[in-house]
């Protein structure tokens, strides 16, 4: 029986920069076969072919044996390749059943839209999903998770042979990947194959049965999962070996940095109360929806409902925007660089200077020399690979890109450093880089707070762990005494 999807030899340049130059990966019927590589290894330049984005350059695709040719999205759908992207793009004044069958809306009996059908057809597949969440509420009304369930479910409506699922868990939880993984045991059994791209390797190991590895633009190898172990695959991806993933270096001192006191926000977060001392990493872990990052929104000023005291450095201070959580030397990396983390209009410098406007234009004139070795040394600092700082931030990779966004507040010299999902959607090397930056930051001082919805990051991080569930501090444990299991059963 010929693969579902066998591709040889792909290439693709951009400019004269070379994107890709030898692209090969075969599906099987029935299987999850995981694409891995690190941020710039010419996955995303494979899968944008595979599914009609982009011309080709050379190189041949076979879809159950015939040779096929894509030239818009459309065309890989009709062949029964769907793709679940990794960066979301909701229509946001649109319902989610809008959203999921957009472009496919059943018509009525005068040639409008049968929304009654539409919404029935959408809560019934969100439903087998086990998603929680109602077809006709707006996409703006939902967080960055829901709408990745949305963008799960959208993919899965066009019943495809082949689904492609880049980074599928990046903004979901454990329970809601759990449902996923269920999903994808059905899909198999169904005869589907799965290309799966995720830069968490547990999630590999759990549900892949074969990999193939990319690596500067190119393939390295393949083969089954079962003949291979985690430090195996980290040093195809990386090149090199790689030592211990979370090395921890700083050590907490006795002096509180930072402390929230029956922190509130109605229907999101109640009497949330915790200390975090200077040179700790405080982790929180909590499912979807248990008030993990409502906390961060609060402390930082975007929640005017919220409620609360908090202290830096032992010192009352009163954060109505986040102007004034900034003046008190808070900075706050959000969930998604995309849509709050970078303005991707801009350059790397003009991102990584962005929360220093006012030091670096005093006179209401950018001061541009001081600008640029602001940027030149962020850059230095953070080992962002980039041609120039002054190259758009949209053409980094997403690794190079958080680096970025670290950067911007690095560079005011904060005091307490908020994280929301650090890590989410980078690669093995650049966690590790971002594990460096965080742990040096603690180590001279500084105070952390991580948010992660990934257990192994909490538990080998963080100094103490919080735990949230429905909105309340369920318990906060000495990383000694926490483990995978404490964690997912306070959580649930």
């Amino acid at each position: 029986m010929a693969p579902l999807l066998k591709v040889e030899g792909l290439k693709k340049a951009f400019g004269g920069v070379v994107a890709l130059h030898d692209g090969r990966f075969e599906l099987l019927s029935g299987s999850v076969h995981a694409l891995c590589g690190g941020n710039g290894a010419g996955k995303s330049t494979f899968l944008s072919i595979v599914m009609g984005i982009h011309k080709r350059d050379a190189g041949t695709i076979w879809r159950n044996g015939e040779a096929v040719e894509f030239t818009r999205p459309a065309d890989a759908l009709a062949a029964g390749i769907a793709i679940i992207e990794q960066e979301l793009s909701p229509v946001p004044h649109m319902s989610v059943a809008e959203n999921i069958y957009l472009g496919r809306e059943p018509a009525g009996r005068f040639g409008g839209i049968d929304f009654k059908t539409m919404n029935r057809s959408a809560q019934t597949l969100l439903d087998s999903l086990g998603f929680n969440i109602r077809a006709d509420r707006p996409m703006s009304q939902l967080s960055v998770a829901q709408m990745q369930l949305v963008e799960i479910a959208k993919a899965l409506s066009h019943d495809a042979e082949v689904i492609i699922m880049d980074e599928p868990t990046s903004a979901i939880g454990e329970k809601e990947a759990a449902q996923l993984f269920s999903t994808i045991e059905k899909l198999k059994a169904a005869g589907k194959g799965i290309v799966y791209v995720s830069h968490r390797l547990s999630e590999i190991f759990q549900i892949a049965d074969s990999y193939t590895v990319f690596r500067d633009g190119g393939y390295v190898g393949s083969g089954l999962l079962a003949d291979i172990d985690r430090a195996g695959l980290i040093k195809m991806i990386v090149g090199r070996e790689v030592g211990e993933e979370y090395i921890k270096t700083n050590t907490p001192t006795d002096q509180v940095g930072f402390s929230v006191a029956a922190l509130r926000s109605p229907g999101k977060i109640e009497d949330v109360s915790f200390d975090v001392r200077k040179g700790e990493i405080l982790g929180i872990y909590g499912l979807m929806g248990s008030g993990r990052s409502e906390i961060f929104s609060a402390i930082f000023g975007l929640d005017s409902a919220a409620a609360g005291e908090i202290a830096v450095e032992g010192r009352s201070v009163f954060i109505r925007k986040p102007s004034d959580a900034m003046a008190e030397g808070i900075a706050y990396v959000t969930e998604d660089r995309k849509q709050t983390g970078l303005n991707l209009a801009d350059s790397v410098r003009g991102n990584t200077c962005l929360a220093s406007l006012p030091e670096l234009s005093p006179h209401f004139v950018m001061d541009r020399r001081k600008e640029a070795k602001s940027s030149e040394e962020m850059i230095r600092r953070f080992a962002i690979k980039v041609s120039r700082d002054l190259q758009p931030v949209s053409s980094l990779s997403g690794g190079n890109q958080q680096k970025v966004v670290l950067a911007k507040w690095f560079l005011r010299e904060p005091k307490v450093l908020l994280l929301d999902e650090p890590t989410r959607g980078v690669d093995v090397g650049a966690k590790r880089e971002i594990y460096r930056v965080t742990c040096d930051f603690a180590s001279s001082g500084g105070t952390v707070v991580m948010i992660s919805s990934e257990i192994d990051e909490v538990l080998g991080l963080s100094d103490r762990v919080l735990i949230m569930r429905n909105g309340k501090v369920a318990g906060i444990f000495d990383r000694q005494q926490a483990d995978a299991q404490l964690l997912v059963h306070l959580s649930t």
